[in-house]
């Protein structure tokens, strides 16, 4: 049984339980085996090279994780390729898909967590005790080596991340 986490995050003010590790900076990146692109396995070898953004949300067809992606995508642009961002979520693929054709965003790809959520309990932000396997509204910067640079795990669900701190660790850790 993977460890759990109670009272750290609250959604809609009720506390909820989260499995796995709590990460902070410093920490080697774990790996995962998510699903992107053309229903292909992704890990964290397959992200490496450089400095990446792993933009975590419960789902995109929610107002609050559709802004968040949205503002990611609108702020990563000047950042080009110097820097790669994921959208983490328990969608299916083809809704990830869907979200971003129709939000037009072309910069931050998608991993789905959906097949065994290694993401959301490796990274320490399944929550559990859902209907529904969810994660939990987070933000991580990993580095070129695979050391996370930062983490915020957002208090309470139902509110945005602090995006500055994030583009920060993400700009410190691309070197620009």
């Amino acid at each position: 049984m993977a460890e759990t986490r109670k009272g750290e995050v609250t959604f809609k003010g009720n506390p909820i339980e989260l499995v796995g590790p709590k990460l902070k900076a410093g920490d080697a990146a774990p790996d995962f085996k998510a699903v992107g692109a053309g229903l292909a396995f992704i890990s964290l070898a397959d992200t490496a090279g450089k400095a990446r953004l792993f933009n975590v949300v419960p789902s995109l067809d929610t107002p609050v994780c559709n802004k968040q992606t949205k503002h990611f995508a609108e702020v990563l642009k000047d950042l080009g390729d110097k820097v790669a961002a994921y959208t983490v979520s328990t969608d299916l693929p083809f809704a990830q898909a869907r979200f971003c054709t129709e939000a037009a965003i072309d910069n931050v790809k998608n991993l789905s967590d959906a097949h065994d959520h290694s993401f959301g309990e490796h990274y320490g932000v399944l929550i559990d005790g859902l209907p529904v396997p969810l994660l939990a509204r987070s933000v991580f910067v990993v580095d070129a080596s695979n050391k996370i640079t930062y983490v915020e795990i957002v208090p309470e669900i139902a509110q945005e991340p602090d995006y500055e701190p994030a583009l920060a660790a993400l700009k410190a850790a691309a070197g620009v």
